[in-house]
């Protein structure tokens, strides 16, 4: 009986929203858009331009009272009632898709959503963790929809080319963010229906939440512009840089109630590049926890990472390259997202990281001068080396350039554990991506002779490179041409690595590696990297392993 009656309330309140929707297209479709008059323009035209089928042209002559519908004057108005203009479909386009996101459909099974995909009237989309998706829509509107989220596209449709557009979108779950087109005439619309309130705009940057949980109420969160918040119990007029929070249909939308400040970025520690990325900021009163991400700089609707976060700071290990701009804003104990701290910053398309010879991984190095080797990178014409306290390389106590693919350290490091990186320079003395911070110990104890004699032991050949995705599986490639029609090694492996028990003889391999993931599709080979192996490698005895570090 108790579920009955909920599903009747719920029923009430979407007819009562459907009603407001039919009231406010009623209002509309009474008043006119208005289109000046352009040299050429005959009411034939016109009418045929953007009149309904059913709607003759005589009849725009009439409302404009023209006595000569062949000659019209340049810069006359003319008054097209909003009920006479052709309406036509205006599906959705897939801008941007990031994780598992899937258009719904209980006939032909859940399609996964990829970039420049038409969502027409009636689709359902729903994101898993941690993905996300971006939607355009026809007067350039772009709406955000982030993890965990179901949204229904009710209503998309055009007022013919009269730049008029009618959005209106329900968000079940989650959460979304919208950038807005300003309204191009009076039927111009946009509403997202959470499940206790409506948000419309007619131009603005704003974000709804839907709620649900038992900590965090639906929220409008308007960051430009207006939006007017309303249900069945009232509404609010919502001005920038306030919400409105709503937690059930009983009771009208709150006062607005002003947003948190946006952070105070802590610029001594603050590292955008190299990456990776590190930001630290002040902590910010009433906040409970904060949300940091990174988006596209030419549109941030455009989500390419993002860390919830209890303390305030931040660090995110790789990112895409492009002009990107970090976003940083306290969340309140309800889940209300404040004011964003932004950042504008580059991140080099660059060279891969060199492959790593030596030291190998967590290595005691006898010499307070270490030497370090790294494999040639097709198209590198350099290469810089860095060695830091810390895996984080905040302050490196070393960076040099080298133009061979070895260097030795220009100034001793006192005994103690390190940390040391190689990234390539292109012909424009761009730094590639660096490697994987490799852990080194340097150490001025006496050498243990017995650690250094390896009297009847074979040599072996230790190739590592840095681990995939979990499940992935692996396929590396060793030729002595470079073209792999008769590798000399062509195996697939679980981990990471792969370990050659016999002996090699001296001069040029070349290595690629390429993943497998669990559901069998094969990523492209990485570029070919080479290594150059002196004799006492192959024949050596006290030569036993030699580690290589690949990026992928």
């Amino acid at each position: 009986m108790t579920l009955s009656i909920q599903r009747f309330r719920h029923l009430g309140f979407v007819l009562k929203v459907l009603l407001v929707s039919l009231l406010l297209l009623n209002a509309a479709h009474a008043q006119d858009w208005n289109y000046r008059v352009r040299p050429g323009d005959n009411l034939w035209d016109l009418g045929g331009r953007y009149l309904k089928s059913s709607v003759p042209w005589q009849r725009l002559q009439q409302h404009n009272a023209v006595s000569d519908p062949y000659h019209l004057a340049p810069g006359q108005t003319l008054r097209f009632p909003i009920a006479w203009l052709r309406v036509e479909p205006a599906p959705a386009r897939v801008l941007a898709v990031r994780g598992p996101a899937f258009l719904v459909d209980a006939t032909r099974g859940d399609q996964p959503l990829h970039e420049g995909m038409q969502l027409p009237i009636g689709s359902e989309i729903q994101t898993g963790e941690d993905a996300n998706v971006t939607l355009i829509f026809a007067d350039d509107s772009h709406l955000l929809l982030r993890d965990n989220a179901q949204l229904h596209l009710d209503q998309l449709s055009s007022y013919g080319s009269t730049g008029m557009v009618d959005t209106r979108l329900r968000l079940q779950r989650g959460r979304s963010s919208s950038r807005v087109t300003p309204a191009r005439g009076p039927a111009s619309r946009y509403m997202i229906t959470a499940p206790t309130a409506t948000s419309s705009v007619r131009g603005t940057v704003f974000r709804v939440s839907a709620g649900g949980t038992a900590s965090a109420a639906a929220a409008t969160e308007v960051l430009e512009g207006r939006v007017h918040v309303s249900n069945r119990r009232g509404g609010q007029l919502i001005e920038s840089g306030f919400a409105s929070t709503s937690s059930t249909t009983a009771n009208a939308p709150s006062a607005a109630q002003a947003l948190l400040p946006a952070p105070q970025l802590q610029a001594e520690q603050l590292r955008l590049s190299p990456l990776p990325l590190l930001a630290a900021w002040q902590p910010v009163a009433g906040a409970a926890s904060y949300r940091a991400e990174v988006v596209r700089a030419d549109n941030t609707e455009v989500l390419l990472a993002a860390r919830n976060l209890v303390e305030p700071k931040l660090q995110m290990d790789d990112l895409p390259p492009g002009e990107l701009r970090l976003l940083v804003r306290a969340v309140t104990a309800e889940g209300v997202e404040g004011r964003d701290a932004e950042q504008t910053f580059t991140v080099p398309d660059g060279l891969p990281a060199p492959l790593t010879l030596a030291p190998q991984h967590a290595q005691t190095v006898h010499q307070p001068q270490p030497r370090f080797e790294w494999a040639r990178v097709p198209g590198a014409t350099g290469t810089v080396l860095q060695v830091a306290s810390e895996p984080l390389f905040v302050q490196p106590l070393l960076e040099q350039q080298a133009h061979g693919n070895r260097a030795r350290a220009a100034s001793a490091l006192a005994p103690g554990e390190y940390f040391w990186r190689v990234a390539s320079l292109d012909v424009q003395g761009q730094r590639g991506r660096y490697g994987q911070a490799l852990p080194l110990q340097i150490s001025d104890a006496p050498v243990d002779p017995q650690l250094e004699s390896g009297k009847g032991q074979k040599g072996e050949l230790t190739l590592r490179w840095q681990a995939g995705a979990e499940g992935q599986r692996y396929r590396v490639q060793i030729d002595r041409k470079g073209d792999f029609t008769r590798p000399l090694l062509d195996q697939e492996v679980d981990q990471p690595q792969v370990t050659l028990k016999q002996p090699w003889r001296g001069g040029d391999l070349h290595v690629r590696v390429q993943t497998i993931d669990d559901d069998g599709y094969v990523d492209a080979f990485s570029p070919t990297q080479l290594i150059s192996l002196p004799c006492k490698l192959c024949y050596g005895a006290g030569a036993s392993a030699l580690l290589l570090l690949l990026v992928l």
